[in-house]
């Protein structure tokens, strides 16, 4: 039976073959059929099917690197100022709304105090007219030590000078001492006459806050008005007392906002390592969580070099003040700043990844005639993803970025991106070595 069949399976291919060769066309075409495989198997042997390596690659181009700082906080000061008062009573008339301009001093509401409000205000005013009083007092003295001091120069000069007296004679000693003593004087009631005006100062805001009348401190926008005719003002009172007098103060509460054209300050947090590269008058760009789709323009206005440690951990504070305001802008708001620390243009760079460091030396994995080759290089600024390349490359060399293994065929050379070696970041499959 076994014979029968291999009879009859070498009839059918006999007759096949003749089948072809009695046309030329049906040859001709068995022929290429016949190297197509052959062709297919040689392919596979070679290489189709072995492990290749694979390298992501990138070239060295001319570019742009700006390094940066990159630090968080918040709005520390913005284009808006509470509106406060420490008066408590009846609102009795609300003169502006939201929208409306003012000046530095105008009344916005008018108030009816209440005994509290009436008994602090009465307390307040008692304190500005004796901090007026220290003033004028303190203004006498330095008059009055102001002219013993000249008088005293003019005594010293006119006689102990004029005549020529040594300067171990008594009559210079005494003269002399007397115009530096009086001049000493003149100088401590100068200090005391400052401090004097600067009470009065306090004294003035704190009689203004406790005023039936509430005022602006700023000019600007009245904005977040919240006093409305009828409504009944509280302010909430506390009492310290030490062996020689008792003070009694009261807390202030806001009730409208100021909005003007001051520039924002954002304070930001910089560790230990970056703020020794940040210094005053650079530039940086501050984004907002709540603003979405905007960045603001500032630079670094102060440093704090001494800093704070919290949990073992140092930090300090940089303000930095922006180029331009924003109604956006709120108190508090927070931030992300990334100062510029320096900025190289028209440069060779390369992705940091395709840099290493070996025995102190940076070397850069250059791909040449498809093995991976080392490249020792001098390296200048970098930013977050490249770096600049000094020396030891040139533009258009190809640097390898990173590997992988892959069983497909050699033959393919594919971009990441995809679209063949279009330029770019692309993936070159090679044999290796």
């Amino acid at each position: 039976m076994e014979d029968k069949k291999k009879k009859k399976n070498t009839g059918k291919v006999g007759r096949f073959w003749g089948w072809i060769r009695a046309d030329k066309k049906r040859t001709i075409g068995a022929i290429l059929v016949v190297v197509l495989i052959l062709g297919i198997g040689y392919w596979r042997i070679k290489g189709g099917t072995s492990s290749t390596s694979k390298y992501q690659t990138a070239s060295v181009i001319r570019g742009t690197i700006v390094s940066t700082v990159s630090a968080s906080g918040r709005a520390l000061t913005t284009s808006i100022f509470d509106i406060n008062t420490a008066a408590s009573g009846t609102v009795n008339k609300v003169y502006v709304k939201d929208g409306d301009k003012v000046y530095a001093g105008e009344a916005i509401a008018q108030l009816t105090l209440d005994t509290v409000g009436q008994q602090q205000y009465n307390t307040e005013l008692v304190s500005y007219l004796a901090a007026e009083n220290s003033v004028t007092t303190a203004q006498t003295s330095y008059y009055t030590l102001q002219a013993a001091m000249y008088s005293a120069n003019q005594k010293f000069i006119n006689d102990a000078v004029a005549r020529g007296l040594a300067t171990d004679d008594p009559t210079y000693i005494q003269e002399n001492d007397a115009w530096l003593a009086s001049e000493a004087n003149f100088t401590a009631q100068a200090t005391s006459l400052e401090q004097a005006k600067a009470s009065l100062t306090n004294a003035s805001l704190n009689l203004q806050q406790s005023s039936a009348v509430v005022t602006t401190p700023y000019a600007g926008t009245i904005s977040n008005i919240t006093l409305v005719p009828g409504m009944v003002l509280s302010s909430s009172t506390s009492n310290s007392s030490s062996s020689s007098s008792s003070t009694t103060s009261s807390s202030s509460q806001r009730v409208a906002t100021i909005v003007n054209q001051s520039t924002p300050i954002v304070n930001v947090t910089l560790s230990e390592i970056d703020v020794p590269k940040v210094k005053v008058g650079q530039k940086a760009t501050v984004t907002f969580d709540s603003i979405s789709g905007e960045t603001f323009t500032g630079e670094v206005a102060t440093i704090d070099r001494i800093g704070s440690v919290s949990s073992n951990v140092t930090s300090y504070g940089v303000n930095i003040k922006l180029d331009t305001t924003s109604d956006k802008i709120l108190p508090n708001m927070a931030a992300t700043a990334n100062i510029i620390i320096s900025t190289a243009a028209d440069i060779l760079e390369v992705p940091s990844t395709a840099l290493v460091t070996s025995n102190g030396e940076t070397l850069a994995k250059t791909l040449q005639n498809g093995k991976e080759v080392d490249v020792a290089v001098t390296t200048g600024i970098s930013d977050d993803t490249n770096t600049e390349i000094i020396s030891g490359l040139t533009e258009g060399e190809t640097v390898i970025i990173g590997n992988a293994s892959s069983t497909t065929s050699s033959s393919k050379n594919t971009s990441v991106f995809g679209g063949g070696f279009g330029g770019g970041t692309r993936v070159f499959s090679g044999r290796g070595g």
